[in-house]
């Protein structure tokens, strides 16, 4: 956080300050720009239900911090203003292809490249120094999905786009294939408009198009039947009748934003980072449940997957492995873990075995 003392900034100045921030914004990767207030009254009143009907599963860091995720100056003392900013990230089309071979391992577009984390923020961090430096003083701070922070709430009310059935932000010039981040501050900066309305209709693509069926009502998602929240939060075993249901999906799911009408109007993304690593665009199943705890670390350097560890890739690709078609590849690989050190793996690849070979006759 940036404290340079109280910046005497008026509200013509405050509005071409903004002005700036825009290009500047452009000038970082950052595709769009909008300013709220710190008031999320409704958005809280809507976490508060979501929490006690258990939907966040285990991720109890969601009400860890009491409200402080939703009042922003709870979080930032003395902020007023919020600063939300989108980054496009779709550098592959060929989720529906991979999603269609049941060999390959499908991971969320999302993470086949570098982690977003650590460009985002330096990105925003040189915006807030910026916007210091212009408006002569001020506090800021920068988070990138990484504190109790309502991104999608504040991207919405400030105009960004609007939260839509699947719970993701919409853009309609870039469906939901993008990074969001924010800087609170205590500039009086304008605000944005937000939309008029969320321009969902009656399409219902999203929720019918859950694997797992975690949508229990438009706008509401139980995390608990999520393959993102499987895959990628959850640290145990995998209830056993949702595994049939992920397919190949091996880390995250992009299924509800892949049905989505307003995709088709996403851009290709710019930025190197983002581009597929490794060859995980469209990789084999078996290739990947081979790698060796150096192999995975190595090749996950800088990569949202390795904070899943060694451990829980293997329990989710094991799962893809069952779900995937009986051959004598498949079955070898997952043989070669029947004794591994991990419980949580051993019980996933007898799954998986069982699935494939119900006869134990071998191939």
């Amino acid at each position: 956080m940036s404290d340079s003392g109280d910046p005497k900034i008026s509200v013509p100045q405050a509005s071409e300050l903004l002005q700036d921030v825009r290009r500047w914004a452009a000038e970082l990767g950052f595709q769009q720009v909008g300013v709220s207030s710190v008031d999320l009254g409704d958005h809280e009143a809507y976490l508060q239900k979501w929490l006690d009907a258990g939907y966040h599963g285990s991720m109890d860091y969601m009400a860890r911090h009491g409200s402080k995720r939703s009042r922003p100056a709870e979080l930032v003392p003395e902020t007023c203003r919020v600063i939300s900013l989108r980054m496009d990230y779709l550098t592959d089309d060929s989720a529906n292809a991979v999603l269609a071979s049941s060999e390959k391992a499908y991971i969320s577009r999302y993470a086949l490249g570098r982690d977003y984390h650590k460009l985002v923020r330096k990105r925003l961090a040189q915006l807030a120094a910026r916007i210091e430096a212009e408006a002569g003083g001020g506090r800021f701070r920068a988070f990138v999905d990484s504190a109790p922070v309502l991104e999608r709430a504040l991207a919405e009310q400030a105009g960004l786009g609007w939260i839509a059935k699947n719970t993701m932000l919409i853009n309609p010039e870039a469906g939901s294939w993008f990074f969001l981040g924010e800087i609170y501050t205590d500039l009086p900066l304008p605000e944005t408009a937000a939309q008029e309305s969320k321009h969902c209709g009656t399409c219902t693509a999203c929720l019918t198009a859950c694997p797992t069926d975690a949508f229990v009502a438009p706008f509401q998602l139980d995390a608990r039947r999520c393959i993102s929240y499987l895959t990628i939060e959850h640290h145990g075993s995998i209830d056993p009748q949702l595994r049939p249901l992920m397919g190949n999906r091996v880390f995250g799911c992009d299924d509800c934003q892949l049905v989505c009408p307003w995709t088709k109007f996403a851009g290709a993304s710019g930025e190197d980072d983002f581009q597929p690593r490794h060859g995980l665009a469209d990789a084999e199943l078996v290739a990947l449940f081979l790698w060796d705890e150096d192999t995975f670390l190595a090749r996950t350097a800088g990569s949202p997957i390795r904070r899943i560890g060694y451990e829980r890739w293997l329990r989710n690709l094991a799962v893809g492995l069952g779900n995937g078609p009986a051959t004598a590849a498949a079955i070898a690989a997952l043989r070669q873990r029947q004794a591994h050190p991990s419980a949580l793996v051993r019980e996933h690849v007898a799954w998986a075995l069982a699935r494939l070979n119900p006869k134990g006759s071998g191939l």
